[in-house]
């Protein structure tokens, strides 16, 4: 596990790397193409920063992976090929998706027998708890990359550990925008 300052160090000379690539590959951009290189660039330098130990890093750099307008960043800032590997699924990215929508379906059976439980006197609270839980943690996995092929445990490991890597990189971000309004 990276300390802070170690992670913040790495992150920023990644991502100075991708936006000098990005700067050197094409010579005029229009605002909306900028924002999206810069925003790549932080996004992929965090996950790479990371040595690739967590699933969401590995989520998004597998998804920079396949996207063509990225590859030339992709292929400068990568480490090595088991970047993609994931040690809690070791399955391609969007076969996990597919199969975690036909489990879905196949499970209707199952939660159309526990709401006639329901109807029939079971503990209304704790129905609701878990109706809640379920809930925040569909959300969470929306917002985690690679979260949707996830269980209950590893999505919040995942997304305390996902928050610390964004504080990171706002940090990051604020201190350069700090050190350019100073030296202005």
């Amino acid at each position: 596990m990276h300390n802070s300052s170690q992670l913040k160090n790495e992150f920023i000379k990644k991502w100075v790397q991708g936006l000098h690539i990005y700067c050197s590959s094409k010579k005029e951009m229009s605002l909306l193409e900028r924002k999206k290189k810069i925003k790549f660039s932080a996004d992929f330098a965090l996950a790479s920063a990371k040595n690739s130990a967590t699933c969401w890093s590995k989520a998004i750099i597998s998804k920079a992976k396949y996207e063509e307008q990225n590859t030339i960043v992709v292929d400068n800032l990568s480490n090595s090929e088991s970047m993609f590997k994931c040690k809690h699924r070791k399955v391609n990215y969007h076969k996990r998706i597919r199969s975690k929508k036909i489990l879905k379906k196949s499970c209707g059976v199952g939660k159309r027998m526990k709401k006639m439980e329901l109807h029939h006197g079971s503990n209304l609270a704790n129905c609701i708890a878990k109706r809640l839980v379920k809930k925040r943690t569909q959300v969470l996995k929306k917002l985690v990359p690679g979260g949707e092929s996830m269980d209950e445990y590893t999505i919040i490991k995942e997304a305390l550990d996902y928050i610390l890597s964004l504080r990171v990189q706002v940090d990051v971000m604020k201190n350069l925008v700090d050190a350019t309004t100073n030296w202005n």
